[in-house]
């Protein structure tokens, strides 16, 4: 397939993602630069970018390889998730925009609508645009990008279990966008890091031994408020 010069960073990545490109194995200029239809100019670059960003290794003797994460490097990356996005929400409290706020909450209305009715399909890729939307929302460019990569890594590494009561969650969206709305960056923090730790205990390691559920701790939080 062809693509353009400038996107080969972004379809090696979703191909390691999506596990086209097995975890060590090597990654040669020229077959990618045949598989994505571009020359091995902009091959090299992606490697260096995916190098960077933790994708990609350089080995002697082999040259650039897709990378092994270790199970302890998985279970960090789910940690700084669940330490980054309560922050990203309290930030979107403070300084999210009306057109933000409408993306919200048109995910959320169509998260619910979909949970009530059990189309499950659609609910993951509702999630993923709206914790990325939040993450915008929070107006920093570096936070919004850590997020959006460790997004990447953890659905790399990660197998993650649908959700036993999908309207419970969608609940969940809702709360944290009225709290956004309030500008209430305590509430937004408090109930993003509640459901980011729920969210945790649903992933799967994809490699290693007998997968181990995601430890969490329950701790109440009311969902109750104004409705905005």
């Amino acid at each position: 397939m062809r693509i353009p010069a400038h996107s080969v960073c972004t379809a090696i990545r979703d191909d390691i993602v999506a596990g086209v490109h097995a975890r060590g194995g090597r990654l040669t200029e020229e077959v990618l630069a045949r598989r994505y239809g571009v020359s091995r100019v902009p091959v090299r670059e992606a490697l260096r970018t995916l190098e960077a960003e933790g994708f990609v290794v350089t080995r002697r003797h082999a040259g650039a390889c897709v990378a092994e994460p270790t199970e302890q490097e998985a279970a960090d990356l789910l940690e700084m998730r669940m330490l980054l996005e309560p922050l990203g929400a309290a930030r979107a409290a403070q300084r999210r925009t009306e057109a933000h706020l409408k993306v919200l909450r048109g995910l959320v209305r169509l998260g619910q609508e979909r949970a009530r009715r059990g189309q499950s399909e659609d609910l993951r890729s509702l999630g993923g645009w709206f914790h990325e939307t939040l993450a915008q929302a929070s107006g920093s460019s570096s936070l919004t990008s850590v997020l959006t990569q460790l997004r990447y890594k953890i659905a790399w590494m990660y197998a993650v279990e649908a959700s036993p009561s999908p309207v419970e969650s969608w609940v969940e969206h809702g709360a944290i966008v009225d709290a956004v709305a309030r500008g209430d960056g305590d509430r937004a923090r408090a109930l993003t890091a509640l459901h980011a730790e729920r969210a945790a205990g649903a992933h799967r390691l994809r490699f290693g031994g007998a997968p181990e559920r995601v430890r969490t701790s329950q701790h109440a939080v009311n969902m109750s408020g104004p409705r905005h």
